[in-house]
């Protein structure tokens, strides 16, 4: 009986786990696509086809397409936030994870790709993502201006820098800078891009530890 029950439970955890994986699968082919047609031009059928299963197979991990988009975006949440660790305190530190998911950004295709065709379409306040653009535009936009906000408060922000204003401008610049890395085929330097215009706002080296005395002008232009 021991053994019988045993093999029963390896058998489940082996079912789980296969589980786990074509559900994984299914959203990383349904990124892909949603990336190349939109979320409108996208079929069920065709995301259940390249994952080498049947219609009804899809939908028994996700019952409807709206579903499967929301898994999607939540997935690529996840991975952003696990990387820019957006509960830091010092503003420089936070500053510096988002120019380093910008560099991420640029070694995952897809996902850029995805992100700038779903968040377009997703004006329209009937899409199934527009609430979800919305908020996560307001996510992003308070990481950033909380950040700059940081920065001024530690003396790490120039004079003249308004931490709204300047928060606004990096998500700007951000998602403008992966419209035309996507358009010339990769050859933008968007972190690059990215990092000098957030240096060229403070202080202190964008890479420094947290509590770094200010440079002065000179020193900042021989680093950036």
């Amino acid at each position: 009986m021991t053994g019988a029950g045993t093999m029963s439970v390896e058998t489940q955890q082996r079912g789980y786990a296969k589980g786990r994986a074509k559900r994984r699968e299914i959203i990383d082919q349904a990124t892909a696509m949603f990336g190349e047609v939109g979320y409108r031009g996208a079929s069920l059928r065709e995301i259940a086809a390249r994952c080498g299963i049947s219609h009804p197979g899809l939908l028994h991990h996700f019952p409807t397409k709206e579903s499967l988009l929301l898994a999607v975006l939540e997935h690529r949440d996840d991975v952003d936030i696990e990387w820019l660790e957006t509960d830091s305190p010092d503003g420089v530190t936070t500053l510096r994870h988002l120019v380093e998911l910008v560099a991420l950004n640029a070694t995952r295709r897809g996902i850029v790709e995805l992100y700038a065709v779903l968040s377009a379409e997703a004006t329209s306040a009937d899409h199934p993502a527009h609430t979800y653009f919305q908020d996560r535009y307001r996510r992003a936009l308070d990481t950033a201006t909380t950040a700059f906000a940081r920065a001024a408060e530690q003396g790490a922000l120039r004079d003249g820098v308004d931490p709204d204003s300047a928060g606004r401008q990096l998500i700007a610049l951000m998602d403008g800078m992966q419209v035309q890395w996507l358009m010339d085929d990769g050859a933008t330097d968007m972190a690059g891009v990215v990092r000098r215009q957030v240096q060229d706002q403070l202080t202190v080296p964008l890479d420094a530890a947290p509590d770094a005395a200010p440079a002065d002008a000179a020193e900042l232009d021989a680093q950036g």
